[in-house]
This record gives structure tokens, sequence and C-alpha cells, in this order.
């Protein structure tokens, strides 16, 4: 039997014995509080939360655990949680480095803002052959 997604964020939380493992389980927390309609997903070997399209990935690297917003870019944010890909025109991120305090309540706002984003876009649909 194949693990699911929630098994495999389980896995990759477990095999991360420092900082970072107390961390990932910490935005995961905050994500599935924020909002329990969230779906877990695994997606390009990472953690990914979804709501009526990606939310956000969590990444893990050596010196920061990073949350992607893949609509961040559109996503208000008034605690100015973003601290990073603050470049491009979608996507933004927060890097959390080791010993960082996260903003718990502006955390959760930003997830309920991006799904208030995801939701209030019509799914993109279309048939075979139409023209856009």
């Amino acid at each position: 039997m194949t693990a699911g997604p929630s098994e495999l964020i389980d896995a990759r939380i477990a095999a991360l014995t420092d900082w970072r493992g107390e961390v990932l389980a910490q935005i995961r927390r905050l994500i599935l509080e924020a909002d329990p309609a969230v779906e877990e997903e695994w997606k390009w070997d990472k953690p990914v939360w979804s709501r009526s399209g990606i939310i956000c990935t969590g990444e893990v690297y050596k010196k920061v655990v990073k949350t992607t917003f893949a609509k961040g870019a559109a996503v208000a944010d008034p605690a100015h949680l973003f601290n990073s890909s603050l470049e491009g025109n979608t996507r933004r991120a927060i890097d959390f480095p080791e010993g960082a305090e996260i903003n718990q309540e502006a955390f959760k706002e930003l997830i309920r803002a991006a799904i208030t984003l995801n939701l209030s876009r019509p799914a993109k649909t279309h048939t075979k052959g139409e023209v856009r």
C-alpha cells in the first residue's frame, strides 16, 4: 500500500530530527487550524496544502523552512510576513530560520486570505479544442 499525502508529510517531519521538523510541524498545524477543510497533498517531493487550488508548499532547506504561497503576490500581507521571493509577479514566500518566532495569528490570517482568493476565482475548465 502506498502512503498517502498526510503520511508522507508525517514521515518528512519525523525524518527532520532538528529544529526544522518542529517548524514544519508548527506550520502544518497552523494551516490546518486556519481552515480544517484544507487538503494535504504531496507534490514535487514536498508537502502542499490546497483548497480550491494550491495555498502553499512547505520546503525544507539547511538554514530555513520555507512556505511558498502559490498566489502570494495577490494576497494582502498586513503583518509583512512575506520575506522571500518578493520580486516575482505571482509567488511570495516566508523563510523561517532557526529560532524564528512565528506570528501565529498573522500566519493563519495569511492562509485564510489565500483560501479566500482561491475560492473567489472560478475553476479553470475548458473543453477540448476550445481556444482561449
